[in-house]
């Protein structure tokens, strides 16, 4: 891939999205963006939060997806930070069991972010009120606001597109011209030459519903039906394949049991397109069976164990050792200089007496440069 500036950096890769279904979902009633949104955390917490603040919805934020596209944080980092972003009220993780249209289910888990910092009633309330939510009805008014917003970009282009297209015209007031000589008429064409008959219009394709009636008389040829007889049931046929009626079904249903003798298929057909109409499909609207709320670290449900700002206990336990450990000056989240893209310069011998000291031994002496450096000539 070929680049014009050389000098200027390669732009980010985007933050993947999460499967379908799950990833990032905004709370509701969220106070508007602003500088002080996240003032009350730490640095590496508030630097995460403000990350997530502005992926959209559906985004992955797992600790993983975080830690690779955030290049300050790995993903121990990443993920104590999404403990400590739900112990301070901005996360929670939800596991919901959904019904779907086609009467299947299946469990999903999302992860609601916050803006501004809510407390546990607060989200206990939240999770109540996901029981029994009409996800087909969300989702159709998710389309009809993206339609809308996808028409107003539209209409906005054309708008941007004649304005700077267009010619700026004159509009000042100007004495009439002296008007000049008329253009001569152009000369009429040469009339279309009387042996070549002209070329009729191609008409419309024909529909299935049409096709199928065409087709019938090669499955029983009792059934033949002429083109009239096609174009008035046309509209029959095409209801049957509008309420989930195969091709097959169709043509079944119109060429088995035939009376005999058989004097009008056109007929025939009517009658059993009117009286054998399959029913409208009925899709019952996908909603949320169930909502439990989940521990961030290990999953378990709050009906499970019970959970404290949407943390368990023992979970929480390592949080404390967690902290307690970075109050004491342990890196424990550094990652090694083999796992960098450019690893640093460490001084080996420094490095092996730091190891040693931390774990109890006796520091050996650094041993001391003997000879000179290769090119410097020993001083006599």
């Amino acid at each position: 891939m070929a680049y014009a500036d050389f000098s200027a950096a390669l732009p980010a890769p985007a933050h993947p999205p999460a499967n379908p279904g799950y990833g990032k979902r905004c709370a509701p009633d969220q106070c508007p963006r602003g500088e002080a949104d996240f003032v009350h955390l730490r640095t590496r917490e508030a630097a995460i939060a403000a990350y997530i603040d502005r992926l959209p919805e559906g985004a992955a934020i797992g600790y993983k997806a975080l830690a690779a596209n955030i290049a300050d944080y790995g993903q121990q980092a990443c993920g104590k930070a999404l403990n400590f972003l739900s112990d301070a009220g901005h996360l929670r993780r939800v596991k919901e069991h959904l019904q779907l249209e086609d009467n299947s289910f299946r469990w999903v888990t999302h992860t609601y972010f916050s803006r501004t910092s809510r407390d546990d009633a607060w989200w206990t309330a939240f999770v109540r009120r996901l029981h029994g939510v009409d996800l087909t009805e969300l989702e159709r008014r998710k389309r009809a606001a993206e339609a809308v917003a996808a028409a107003a970009v539209e209409a906005l282009g054309e708008v941007v597109e004649v304005v700077e297209g267009g010619p700026v015209r004159d509009v000042s007031v100007r004495p009439d011209p002296v008007q000049p000589a008329a253009a001569p008429a152009p000369a009429p064409a040469p009339a279309q030459s009387a042996t070549a008959p002209p070329q009729p219009a191609p008409g419309p394709a024909p529909s299935e519903a049409y096709r199928i009636l065409a087709r019938l008389g090669r499955t029983e040829p009792r059934m033949t039906l002429s083109a009239r007889e096609c174009a008035a049931l046309e509209s029959l046929a095409a209801e049957w394949l509008a309420r989930g009626a195969t091709p097959d079904h169709l043509v079944r249903s119109l060429t088995a049991g035939l009376p005999q003798p058989l004097r009008s298929p056109g007929a025939i057909a009517r009658t059993r397109l009117e009286s054998k109409m399959p029913p409208e499909p009925f899709h019952a609207p996908a909603h949320v069976n169930l909502a439990v709320m989940v521990c961030m670290t290990c999953d378990v449900a709050d009906n499970v164990k019970p959970l404290i700002r949407g943390v368990c206990l023992d979970c929480r336990e390592e949080m404390a050792a967690y902290d307690a450990a970075e109050d004491a000056g342990v890196v424990i989240d550094r990652v090694p200089d083999t796992f960098l893209a450019v690893p640093a310069q460490v001084n080996v011998a420094r490095r092996a007496d730091e190891c040693r000291a931390m774990a109890g031994f006796k520091a050996r002496p650094i041993p001391q440069q003997m000879h000179a450096p290769l090119g410097q000539a020993r001083a006599e």
